[in-house]
């Protein structure tokens, strides 16, 4: 598989640090907008988005005792860039092992019900609800005027080296 895992994680990470930084530079008011169909305003997106991706890796990667941190409410952004970089070396020291991605882990449903769930799922899970509240973020920032950053895989590719440009658009 290669780097698939690697980039997936990688891209992730890079991702919500983009997020992270473009938000440093709004105003309180803004970072505490929201928009109809959302999960909440901006920091609580943020907040819960960070909060998730722990709780996923800490059910399958073994790398932390107990939850790494409480889930309290009124973290900052600082606070929450702290936390990203934690997962993001947390996903690169669980990758950089041989992992089992049919280990069995549990998660519970909204009415309590307790699941099995596969190693794979809860990566699938944290990569794909990552993505979905960093397009939150972007459409609250959209709403209010923001030009939201550019979080797509192409700009992980350019930003991170894993693609370049090969000849520009005036030489064609």
């Amino acid at each position: 598989m290669g780097d698939t895992l690697h980039d997936l994680t990688r891209h992730n990470a890079w991702a919500t640090v983009q997020v992270l930084k473009y938000c440093q530079g709004i105003n309180e008011s803004d970072l505490n907008a929201t928009v109809p169909g959302t999960y909440g305003t901006i920091i609580q997106i943020l907040r819960h988005t960070i909060d998730s991706e722990s709780s996923y890796l800490f059910r399958i990667s073994g790398a932390w005792d107990e939850f790494p941190w409480a889930r309290d409410e009124e973290v900052c952004l600082e606070t929450l860039g702290q936390r990203a970089a934690v997962l993001a070396a947390t996903w690169e020291q669980f990758l950089s092992n041989d992992i089992d991605t049919e280990q069995l882990g549990e998660a519970k449903g909204d009415d309590g019900d307790v699941f099995a769930v596969r190693g794979s799922i809860f990566i699938t899970q944290a990569l794909h609800h990552a993505n979905e509240h960093r397009a939150q973020v972007c459409s609250i920032l959209g709403a209010l005027g923001h030009e939201p950053p550019d979080v797509s895989a192409w700009g992980y590719a350019l930003a991170s080296g894993r693609s370049w440009l090969t000849r520009p658009s005036s030489l064609l």
